[in-house]
């Protein structure tokens, strides 16, 4: 086993500019997939972020009875499509109105809690469910009207911000999968010309082998070798890139976004993603290493 991989480094330090083209283009790849596993991480998590936090607030009217208001609250926290239901009294919105102005108090002093109305906030377990739960609201006759937070505009937009939303997310794994795609076949076919020619060059060296007795096994197993060597090198060096890139804008995306978790806030969590998608690169480019190269030893000897 070590001999097979001594040959095989020694093959690579004899062709190193055909060793540094195949690296190059597997890093690439990996580089890229890297970063568009990331993206989709994150526009997960942004979806997910809008689904799980209180985004409806209907508002009540100022005679509606308090059964009433009971009832509306029962009839959303058994609703299996809504989420986090919450009542917010006349003196609450106050307080937060006042919150909200904390950096000019004067918009707050001659404010009573009589002109500001009661409500009901809740969430949808998937945003595809607020419109339908919207129109339901909105036919009680306690409700004055429905309004959406300001993270997703008002409600005339609800069904253009939801369709957006899947539509983004969507687009980018469908994107990044075949940017993916591409970029995998892209370093297939290098390294599958790159061993074709390896194992062309050795050709007279091979047929010594062959004529002193080795195995095929033992002729091939230098080449995989190398190929695999090839995959788990360009594959460290493109998501080592990715992971610096994505270390250094982290703080800048996590400030942007603010409490959005796009990207895991704690250090542990962010490098066990990390950890995780470098274990799950590494297993595909050793796989793409050893088909390549497996094909194209398969390639030379039929030919011979």
């Amino acid at each position: 086993m070590l001999n097979h991989i001594e040959t095989g480094l020694r093959n690579i330090r004899r062709s190193p500019f055909q060793a540094m083209a195949a690296i190059s283009v597997l890093a690439l790849t990996f580089f890229v997939t890297t970063l568009i596993a990331i993206l989709v991480y994150s526009s997960h998590q942004i979806i997910s972020y809008f689904e799980t936090r209180p985004q409806i607030i209907a508002f009540l009217k100022d005679e509606a009875p308090a059964e009433d208001v009971a009832d509306l609250i029962k009839n959303l926290s058994s609703n299996e499509k809504v989420k986090n239901v919450k009542f917010v009294t006349k003196e609450e919105a106050l307080e937060i109105y006042k919150n909200a102005t904390s950096d000019n108090p004067l918009l707050s002093e001659l404010l009573s809690p009589d002109i500001f109305p009661a409500s009901v906030e809740f969430s949808v377990n998937d945003l595809s469910y607020a419109k339908q739960v919207v129109g339901e609201v909105k036919g009680k006759e306690i409700v004055e009207s429905v309004g959406i937070t300001a993270s997703l505009g008002g409600e005339s937009t609800l069904g253009d911000v939801v369709d957006q939303l899947k539509s983004i997310t969507a687009n980018v794994r469908v994107g990044g999968a075949l940017i993916v795609f591409v970029l995998l076949t892209t370093s297939f076919m290098v390294l599958f010309v790159v061993i074709g020619l390896r194992i062309s060059i050795r050709r007279e060296e091979v047929e010594i082998l062959r004529l002193i007795g080795a195995t095929p096994g033992f002729i091939r197993m230098p080449v995989l070798f190398e190929a695999i060597f090839y995959g788990i090198l360009g594959v460290f060096i493109g998501w080592l890139s990715a992971s610096v890139v994505l270390m250094y804008l982290s703080p800048h995306i996590v400030s942007y976004f603010q409490e959005i978790p796009v990207l895991p806030k704690d250090p542990r969590y962010f490098f066990s993603l990390l950890g995780l998608l470098l274990l799950l690169e590494m297993i595909f480019g050793v796989v793409i290493a050893f088909v390549g190269s497996f094909l194209a030893l398969a390639r030379v000897s039929k030919k011979k």
